[in-house]
């Protein structure tokens, strides 16, 4: 699991799906193409999941709006449109 992202509104994390499904960590973000995204929405309290397709695109757009050093403003609407498909509530264990 690597944190990718952070903010008041919403945290990223990448989960390396092989490494979950082995119970190792590396801590690195993955280019194995197993790789998951959970954003969590911390004002609504809700979070997705997103694999397959949906995470490939994800982090293909993600990518591109670091090599174009984004702003703030601009990575936090890039989020929000994933964050919005979320349907599972959060709770804390």
């Amino acid at each position: 699991m690597h944190m990718l992202y952070n903010s008041d509104s919403f945290a990223v994390l990448e989960i390396d799906v092989a490494e979950l499904a082995s119970g190792t960590q590396a801590g690195e973000p993955s280019d194995s193409g197993t790789s998951g995204y959970e954003i969590v929405d911390k004002a609504a309290r809700k979070g997705i999941f997103l694999d397959g397709e949906l995470a490939r695109g994800f982090r293909a757009r993600a990518q591109a709006l670091v090599q174009e050093e984004a702003d703030e403003d601009t990575l936090e609407a890039f989020v929000a449109t994933y964050a919005g498909l979320a349907q599972q509530p959060m709770a804390l264990h």
